[in-house]
């Protein structure tokens, strides 16, 4: 009886148990506190062992059970669009500040799809920069500028 090989799931299985890993280990830098009072590295701990834990079972299915499954075309030009969204809001949420930052981001991750149209890309635009502002910077209190100093009105 030969044995079935998900690639796709072990690469995944993979990567998740690497960027669970990665958060382990970078929150073993910090306080961990207790579960009920909780230091700064707690839940990116837990976080990463979650990842990883998940990670391993994504691997492990996909040695033991997996079925054939055939890569389709790279769409390239979502990749690149949303890597220069995520770069773009890293370079610039301190200068822009956090509305335009995040409209900007979520215009262009939104108009990775070739499908969407420029009015639905308006609309979750403006409603994921509503819902980040008052997720982030209302609830969490981030202190990171509405506007930023390249925006002097």
């Amino acid at each position: 009886m030969e044995r079935r090989r998900s690639f796709p799931d072990v690469l995944a299985g993979g990567v998740f148990v690497l960027i669970g890993g990665a958060f382990v280990v970078g929150a073993l830098s910090y306080e961990l506190g207790t579960p009920l009072r909780m230091g700064p590295g707690y839940f990116p701990l837990l976080v990463g062992v979650i990842l990883a834990a998940l990670g391993l079972l994504i691997f492990g299915k996909g040695l033991v059970a997996g079925e054939v499954v055939s890569f389709g075309a790279v769409p390239w030009r979502a990749v690149g669009v949303i890597v220069v969204a995520v770069v773009f809001f890293g370079y610039t949420v301190r200068r822009l500040g956090f509305v335009p930052t995040s409209a900007v981001t979520a215009l262009l991750v939104t108009l990775a799809s070739r499908q969407v149209r420029i009015g639905t890309a308006l609309a979750v635009a403006v409603g994921l920069t509503v819902l980040s502002t008052l997720i982030f910077v209302v609830g969490l209190q981030l202190r990171i500028p509405l506007w930023g100093p390249w925006l002097s009105f």
